[in-house]
């Protein structure tokens, strides 16, 4: 059965964080916003997420930090150490720092607490969400798109996807593509503070840098929580699912005799979640007429500058902001024309990373970590131009 909605309504398909930052600043700028998960009930899996100022100055504009403050925690340093002695390689303050730098903190949130704040957020202002709803196809119409459900067809003004890596509206627009393998796979949880036995985790977002495999740890929920995030080089992933819950046992002795620090968070471990770290080729257009991507559905990233969720809030930003300016043909264009060049670029970025965490080429690699040890000491200038690209880029006073 077909139903007419509002001439203006905009459908979005995914409430995840992207989709749900979309949602909320389209609904603010005065659309009818339906959004539509394939999902029975609006769940996030427990892991952590690293919001820089970038991220956090969206969050604000949109009247949601106050809401986030009493779930974050603010890391003092970002960190580079050494996965067996833990000697620095790279220390980097945030807390304070940050915020005068940036004008915007550095935050650790449960990705669940940010998604339950936003979900609050779009339902105050009227946002939609219908649970359980599968896309089967959209085709743009003169003055609307229809979206095929399985049962339903649905007409609104535009459609967004922000259906993640696996993006069924990619799919319908641009075609079937294969996920590329990095090579990699992480283990990701969390894990009680009162879990964890024989050492301190320093409060700080800490990269422990080792032989082709690395780990991430850092505080949640005030302190309450570690979440760890541990990477690893495959020759392959034969699952075919996205991901599958992990073996403890198997994850403590992939990184058995790695530093106190992370043995202790690892021993603390009761569940883990075992991810493949896909990519996808660069598209060549990220929109269809009436239809458009934004997040994990047009530019999947390596975590390896923490800002996969970052730039899924920066994209709803800007393509709200094109929205109120512009028709919808110009609006896209430049929502593109100005995140294209920006997700490519850190997207490349955390690529490199991984190299370096790594510690790719032996001894090579540890000059390459030493070098940005002695950079960081002594040319700080040299540091802070990389993150002032990524830290201080502010959508919110972008000229659109």
């Amino acid at each position: 059965m077909e139903q007419v909605d509002q001439a203006e309504q905009i459908i979005v398909v995914g409430a995840g964080i992207g989709g749900l930052t979309a949602a909320l600043g389209l609904a603010k700028q005065g659309w009818c916003v339906k959004i539509l998960e394939q999902a029975a009930e609006l769940s996030e899996v427990g892991a952590g997420l690293q919001l820089s100022p970038n991220a956090v100055k969206v969050l604000r504009h949109l009247g949601v930090d106050q809401a986030l403050t009493k779930h974050i925690f603010t890391p003092q340093n970002a960190c580079i150490r050494d996965f067996r002695s833990g000697r620095y390689y790279l220390k980097m303050p945030l807390a304070s720092d940050v915020v005068k730098r940036y004008g915007a903190p550095y935050w650790h949130v449960h990705r669940a607490d940010l998604h339950q704040e936003l979900v609050a957020a779009c339902r105050q202002h009227g946002v939609e969400i219908v649970l359980g709803q599968r896309v089967q196809g959209y085709r743009n119409e003169k003055d609307h798109v229809k979206v095929l459900l399985e049962k339903d067809t649905l007409k609104a003004s535009l459609l967004v996807g922000a259906d993640g890596i696996h993006s069924q509206i990619r799919e319908l627009m641009l075609g079937m593509q294969a996920p590329i393998f990095t090579g990699q796979v992480a283990w990701r949880g969390t894990v009680p503070v009162t879990n964890i036995a024989g050492a301190t985790v320093q409060p700080d977002a800490t990269v422990w840098a080792g032989p082709n495999r690395h780990v991430v740890t850092y505080y949640l929920r005030g302190g309450a929580f570690v979440n760890f995030i541990a990477v690893e080089e495959q020759a392959q992933w034969q699952n075919e699912s996205w991901r599958e819950e992990g073996d403890v046992d198997i994850l403590r002795d992939k990184f058995s005799g790695w530093h106190p620090e992370v043995t202790a968070v690892l021993d603390g471990c009761e569940s883990t979640f075992l991810w493949a770290l896909n990519g996808r080729p660069t598209l060549s257009t990220w929109h269809d007429e009436r239809v458009v991507l934004l997040g994990d559905a047009c530019h999947p990233m390596l975590p390896f500058m923490a800002q996969g969720a970052a730039m899924a809030i920066e994209d709803a930003f800007v393509l709200a902001k094109t929205l109120a300016k512009y028709d919808f043909k110009e609006a896209f264009s430049r929502y593109e024309a100005f995140r294209k060049p920006r997700a490519t670029a850190v997207q490349k970025q955390s690529c490199d990373n991984a190299a370096l965490y790594h510690m790719h080429g032996g001894w090579q690699g540890r000059m390459k970590l030493e070098a940005l040890g002695m950079a960081s000491k002594f040319a700080n200038g040299v540091i802070n131009a990389k993150l002032d690209k990524i830290y201080g880029h502010d959508v919110t006073t972008l000229e659109l």
